[in-house]
């Protein structure tokens, strides 16, 4: 790497699994049995695609977000920006141990809002791992976090 990040390093690098989320969802498994007519494929065949074509990438500065197939998009998320990162799962989710990662951050790639991973691997590690580096990207920076409620001022 270059630039600014040349101190920088990859923590973790992963996709969403189309394999999981076909044994690990109540989706997946609607899904399979409708392969009986047909219809199943053409839903499993898209999964795919939409999982081929995002690859993620952690560094202990930053969540970087690949996308498309022909068209290309990167985002980057500076981890020390990130206010709350959410693992959601179902019971069928646990048994093949995948699940939704939700980040909340204050950088401008979200919007000020959330940015979803679907169908993650270890999710709830993971989930984990992201949330030690933000709190060592931040430590890093001096970075603390203030909250302002519009009722009671500031926290």
């Amino acid at each position: 790497m270059t630039g600014t990040y040349s101190a920088e390093r990859q923590v973790d690098s992963f996709r969403s699994s189309t394999n999981r989320w076909l044994l690990g969802s109540f989706t997946g498994w609607l899904t399979i049995l409708s392969c009986a007519i047909g219809v199943g494929l053409v839903v499993i065949a898209v999964r795919w695609l939409q999982n081929m074509a995002a690859a993620y990438d952690v560094t202990d500065q930053r969540l970087i977000v690949r996308r498309g197939l022909i068209m290309k998009s990167i985002d980057e998320i500076e981890l020390y920006r990130v206010k709350d990162v959410r693992v959601d799962f179902s019971l069928i989710n646990q048994l093949t141990d995948i699940g939704t990662i939700t980040i909340t951050s204050s950088d401008r790639t979200t919007g000020n809002g959330t940015f979803v991973l679907r169908d993650v691997p270890a999710a709830r590690e993971r989930r984990e791992g992201i949330r030690k580096l933000v709190d060592r990207a931040r430590q890093r920076r001096g970075v603390r976090e203030l909250d302002v409620d519009a009722e009671d001022g500031f926290r």
